[in-house]
């Protein structure tokens, strides 16, 4: 019997033991970096350096990419009055993606759409509704087929001037998600402003639970279950403003019509393991709308999708429907799930 307690009672030290190490190995980071506030937690005996590392390179991606930032390379570009400028060779993989994801999106993702989005008074704060020959003659500057890249050298057509703004952030955090499993870390949650990035499983190996957020509250429109995946949302609800007509007009400009889109959803999360690909996506998805929206994802493979529209249906691609709890059900009337 003597045996049996001394036996028991090792176990529960060895069990507490373990537990207080795994508590050890957990390290986390937060940073005010890329115009928003980051948070990352990672597990492992690296962690703590690794974390370093990751906040190194998240503030130099800002230094690189700022739009406002003198001495940053997209600065250098925007105010090079159509010269040709040599980058970084960061900058020009960036850019080289964006591009990339305007053609594939058919333009509804346009890096080139800084001049609308100051224009609308969204990088400022003094927010208006432009008059209708303003909104044409910034039209005319963008153009993402007008960015000619070659190498690490970019040049714009004059006049131009480039924002990543929907696509830095996912990009970043997938170089940091990278950054984290080179150093040795299997497991951590990487949050840039709400752009998750899941490195791996929970440290128990089970799978992270990640919060969509409603677009109308502080509540969630339902929770996913990931492991190495990133979740990305795009919404109208981020960043609007109510004119003197009394209209909400929402950040996300359509390149279009340079004016905020008005697709009918009110959010769209996209699900992936390439982050930029995922954060230039929930923008271009929330241009276009349901139908386009659904249509791009039958024919494009690497993503899934949660969309909800302003008549509170909610559009959940099939990849995600064993995956993803919905939880507003004061906003969400029906929820579909779209088949290829």
């Amino acid at each position: 019997m003597k045996k049996t307690a001394y036996l028991l009672i090792a176990l529960i030290l060895l069990a507490l033991c373990a537990s207080a190490a795994l508590a050890e190995e957990k390290a986390t980071k937060d940073l005010f970096a890329m115009d928003t506030h980051i948070s990352i937690t990672a597990y492992g005996e690296t962690a703590p350096e690794a974390l370093e590392a990751a906040e190194a390179l998240l503030l130099e991606r800002e230094r690189l990419w700022s739009v406002t930032l003198e001495g940053s390379d997209i600065h250098a570009v925007n105010h090079a009055d159509g010269e040709a400028v040599d980058v970084s060779a960061a900058t020009a993989d960036v850019l080289s993606l964006a591009l990339e994801m305007a053609e594939s999106t058919g333009g509804a993702y346009d890096p080139t759409i800084y001049p609308l989005v100051s224009l609308w008074g969204f990088t400022t704060g003094e927010y208006r509704v432009p008059e209708v020959d303003e909104i044409e003659r910034m039209l005319e500057l963008v153009d993402y087929g007008a960015v000619s890249i070659d190498g690490c050298t970019v040049a714009l057509k004059k006049g131009m001037q480039l924002d990543l703004g929907g696509i830095a952030k996912g990009y970043a955090g997938e170089e940091v998600a990278a950054l984290l499993q080179e150093r040795g870390v299997d497991s951590a949650l990487v949050d840039l402003g709400g752009n998750i990035h899941a490195v791996g499983c929970k440290p128990d190996g089970s799978a992270w639970k990640i919060g969509v957020k409603s677009p109308t509250d502080e509540g969630l429109l339902g929770v996913l279950s990931v492991c190495d995946q990133c979740v990305i949302t795009s919404g109208a609800y981020e960043r609007y403003f109510t004119g003197e007509d009394g209209e909400t007009y929402g950040h996300i400009i359509d390149p279009d019509t340079g004016r905020p889109a008005d697709s009918g959803l009110l959010s769209v999360t996209i699900v992936g393991s390439d982050g930029g690909r995922c954060d230039a996506l929930s923008t271009a998805m929330f241009v276009m709308g349901i139908e386009e929206a659904c249509e791009y994802w039958r024919a494009n493979e690497g993503f899934e999708m949660i969309a909800l529209t302003d008549g509170g249906t909610l559009y959940v691609t099939e990849g995600l429907e064993e995956n993803f709890v919905a939880e507003d059900k004061g906003l969400i009337r029906e929820v579909c799930v779209v088949e290829r």
